[in-house]
C-alpha cells in the first residue's frame, strides 16, 4: 500500500476516534450555523410581515384638532386609540411605537390653505417602531397628497400640475438575485467552516504528535517525506471538505423552511449549486490544510499552535466582511485572485447568476497555483531534522 495512503488512513482513523473532535468538525459547525440562521430568519420575516399585517395602532394626541384626519384614518384601518398624558415617557418606555401628537392651530393653519403640521413620535433605536413608523408617515403623506389634489381641484386646476414628473420603477432583479441579498453571509460562513473542519486534525497531526512524541517513529520510516506530509494533508483536507459540503447541504435543507415567498424572493438551493460552490472551494479548502500544516510545524506545542492558528482565522475572514460593507462585481482580474474570487464567485452562484469558465478557471487555478507552493513549502519543513524534536 502507498506509504502516503497509509498516513492518510492512520490519520483519519485517529481523528474519528476522538468524539470532541468530530463533533466540532462534523456536526455542530456544519448543523448549528444553517440551522440558527434559519430559525432566526424565518423569526424575523414572519414577525416583520405580521407586524406590517396586523391593524396599525396609533395613539392620538390632540385628535379634536383634526376630526377629517382621524376619520380618514380610521377608514384606512388604523386603530385610532387615546393618547398617554406623557407620549413623551411612553415612548422611552416602550409601551407605544408611535404617537401622533397634532397641535391646536393645525385647524387654523388647514383653514387659511397654509401647511399644517402633525408630529409623529417614536424612537428609531426600537426595532419594532420601524414598521409602524413607516406605515403611519406613508397615510400621512398619503393623506396630505389627496387634500392637496383637491385643493387644486377647487381652484379649476388639474391635479396633474403638482406631479410634472411620474417616475416609474422597474426591479429588474429576479427572485432568485433578490434573495441573494440574504445570501450575503453564505461565502463567509463557507470560508470559516473550511478553515476551521481541519484545523484541529492539522495542529494534532504536527504539533500534537510532536508533544506525544510520536512523530518522530513515524518520520524514521522508509516512506519519503513528501508522501507522509501528503498523508497528513489528505486527512486534514478530507475532514474541512466534508465539514464545509455538510454546512451546504444543511443550508439547501434550511432555506425550504424559511417563508421567503412571502416577500417574493426564491432561493434555488439546489444539488448545482451546493456541487459548483463545493468544486470552487477544492483549492482554497488545500491552501487552508497547507497552510495550517506549515504553521503548526513551527509551532513549538500544541496550545501554541492552537493559539497561531486561531489568530490566522482572522486572516480568510477579512475579503468577506469586506465585500458585506463594499460589494464589487466578478471580473477577469479579481478572479485571478485566491480566496477574493471564491468569495464573489459564491455569492454569484447564490444569486443564481452565470459565471463563465474563464473565471472559474482563473479562480481554480490561481488558488491550485497557490495551494501547490503552500504544500511544496510543507514538505519542505518536514525535510527538517528539528521538527520531530519535542519542546
Amino acid at each position: 500500500m502507498n506509504a502516503g495512503l497509509t498516513v492518510f488512513l492512520k490519520e483519519v482513523v485517529e481523528n474519528l476516534r476522538d468524539r470532541k473532535t468530530v463533533m466540532n468538525a462534523l456536526v455542530m459547525g456544519p448543523l448549528l450555523g444553517p440551522v440558527l440562521f434559519a430559525f432566526l430568519m424565518g423569526f424575523m420575516i414572519s414577525k416583520q410581515l405580521d407586524n406590517a399585517e396586523k391593524p396599525l395602532q396609533v395613539p392620538v394626541a390632540g385628535a379634536e384638532h383634526a376630526p377629517n384626519l382621524v376619520a380618514w384614518l380610521r377608514r384606512q384601518g388604523v386603530d385610532v386609540q387615546d393618547a398617554p398624558a406623557d407620549p413623551e415617557a411612553t415612548i422611552r418606555g416602550r409601551q407605544a411605537r408611535v404617537v401622533l401628537r397634532i397641535p391646536a392651530d393645525y385647524g387654523a393653519y388647514w383653514r387659511q390653505g397654509r401647511t399644517a403640521q402633525v408630529e409623529v413620535l417614536h424612537d428609531s433605536s426600537d426595532q419594532e417602531a420601524r414598521a409602524p413608523h413607516s406605515r403611519l408617515v406613508s397615510l400621512l403623506e398619503a393623506y396630505g397628497r389627496q387634500q392637496s389634489a383637491l385643493r387644486i381641484s377647487a381652484r379649476g386646476l388639474h391635479p396633474a400640475i403638482l406631479q410634472p414628473l411620474a417616475v416609474a420603477s422597474r426591479d429588474l432583479a429576479s427572485r432568485q438575485q433578490r434573495a441573494g441579498q440574504l445570501l450575503a453571509f453564505l461565502p463567509y460562513l463557507l470560508v470559516l467552516g473550511s478553515f476551521l473542519g481541519g484545523m484541529y486534525l492539522a495542529i494534532d497531526t504536527t504539533a500534537g504528535e510532536r508533544e506525544r512524541q510520536s512523530l518522530e517513529p513515524l518520520l524514521a520510516n522508509p516512506a519519503s517525506r513528501a508522501q507522509i506530509v501528503l498523508g497528513k494533508l489528505g486527512a486534514t483536507f478530507a475532514f474541512a471538505m466534508a465539514s464545509m459540503m455538510l454546512s451546504l447541504v444543511v443550508f439547501g435543507i434550511a432555506f425550504r423552511y424559511i417563508p421567503l415567498d412571502r416577500l417574493g424572493m426564491k432561493v434555488e438551493f439546489g444539488a448545482s449549486l451546493v456541487l459548483s460552490a463545493g468544486l470552487l472551494m477544492v483549492p482554497l479548502v488545500i491552501c487552508f490544510a497547507a497552510l495550517q500544516t506549515v504553521v503548526a510545524a513551527y509551532a513549538r506545542s500544541y496550545r501554541e499552535a492552537q493559539t497561531y492558528l486561531s489568530l490566522l482565522m482572522l486572516l480568510p475572514m477579512i475579503p468577506s466582511v469586506v465585500l458585506m460593507v463594499s460589494p464589487m462585481r466578478p471580473e477577469d482580474w479579481n478572479s485571478a485572485v485566491p480566496l477574493l474570487s471564491q468569495n464573489l464567485l459564491v455569492m454569484a452562484l447564490a444569486r443564481g447568476e452565470e459565471i463563465g469558465l474563464l473565471r472559474y478557471g482563473l479562480s481554480f487555478g490561481a488558488t491550485l497555483a497557490l495551494a501547490t507552493l503552500l504544500v511544496w513549502l510543507a514538505v519542505r519543513i518536514y525535510h527538517r531534522e528539528q521538527l520531530a524534536v519535542s519542546a
